[in-house]
């Protein structure tokens, strides 16, 4: 099934320092049996190199919420999945929430 892409979607999350910061949700894939959100800063397209930060969905009280991925080889492993997603090579789409 093709999935139409209309570009990021602002979002906003609230820290652990209580600060609101507002990313880009570039994308929401699966990798391993897992959900996982790819954020990019709100740069208004000035870095063409921006980093991507990695949000795994975990389930808190029922509810969905954000964990950051810490480990190394595992956001070396999305961002390639990411890669290939943002790319067409994939065989799914970015995923629409």
């Amino acid at each position: 099934m093709e999935r139409n892409y209309d570009g990021p979607t602002a979002v906003t999350l609230i820290g652990e320092d209580g600060k609101e910061v507002t990313l880009l949700h570039e994308l929401t894939f699966m990798y391993e049996n897992e959900r996982y959100m790819a954020l990019t800063p709100d740069t208004d397209g000035e870095d063409e190199e921006a980093e991507v930060l990695f949000m795994k969905l975990v389930k808190e009280n029922g509810e969905d919420a954000l964990a950051p991925v810490e480990n190394e080889v595992l956001l070396d492993e999305l961002f390639e999945v990411f890669c290939e997603l943002m790319d067409g090579d994939g065989e799914e789409g970015p995923e629409e929430e």
